[in-house]
This record gives C-alpha cells, sequence and structure tokens, in this order.
C-alpha cells in the first residue's frame, strides 16, 4: 500500500505538475516546501484542511487521503460501486462507465491468468 506521500506525489506525477504549480492552483494555501515534506512524508499530521485542499486540486477522494494520513474515516454508507473509492480513478477523470469498463477489463486478464496458470 502507498503511502500518503506516495500516493501525492503520484496524483502530481499523473497530472504532469510541479510542486510550485500545485501552489498555484491551491492558491498559494499549501506551499511547495509543505507540498515536498508531505511527499516525502516527513509530516506526520497533516492538516484535514490542507488535505481536503489537495483532494480538490487532484480530483482525488478525500475520505481514501484521510485514511492514507492515518486518519479514522468512519463509513457513511455501504459502497455503491466497486470503484468508488479509487484514488487514481478520481485521478484520471474517469467516468464511473470508464472506470467501470477498466475494472471488467482488470478482471477478465485475471480469470485469464488463472486459467493459464491451471
Amino acid at each position: 500500500m502507498l503511502t500518503l506521500g506516495q500516493e501525492l506525489s503520484r496524483l502530481r506525477s499523473l497530472k504532469g505538475w510541479t510542486l510550485r504549480e500545485v501552489e498555484e492552483r491551491t492558491k498559494k494555501k499549501i506551499s511547495n516546501s509543505y507540498l515536498y515534506q508531505l511527499e516525502n512524508d516527513n509530516v506526520k499530521e497533516p492538516s484535514p484542511n490542507m488535505l481536503y485542499e489537495l483532494s480538490v486540486v487532484y480530483g482525488a477522494s478525500y475520505p481514501e487521503l484521510m485514511k492514507l494520513a492515518g486518519f479514522v474515516v468512519p463509513s457513511s454508507s455501504p459502497q455503491s460501486s466497486r470503484t468508488s473509492t479509487s484514488v487514481a480513478f478520481n485521478a484520471l477523470d474517469l467516468t464511473n462507465e470508464e472506470a467501470e469498463e477498466v475494472m471488467d477489463f482488470i478482471e477478465f486478464m485475471r480469470r485469464k491468468k488463472r486459467t493459464a496458470d491451471r
């Protein structure tokens, strides 16, 4: 499982942004030096406000970032979709339909591999 820092770095890389670009996109609410510290897992208790701001900027799941930061996130309702908590799908701006197709393909490939291994 990825750390919070690894996930933030991965999300930023997916967007092709620099630390300074993220700082600008947060309207300087998060400095590039703080983001650098977050991405290197040097911040032991990140601010939920900062995580929320990053979730908005990256289009990522706020509850997932909170979990990665070590916060307890209560489940408000059962998952309605197998992809509802996927940070990667959110960061890629996939529609629910596209995410379902990706999951179907992954399941197909897993079945194919299991069949080949027999």
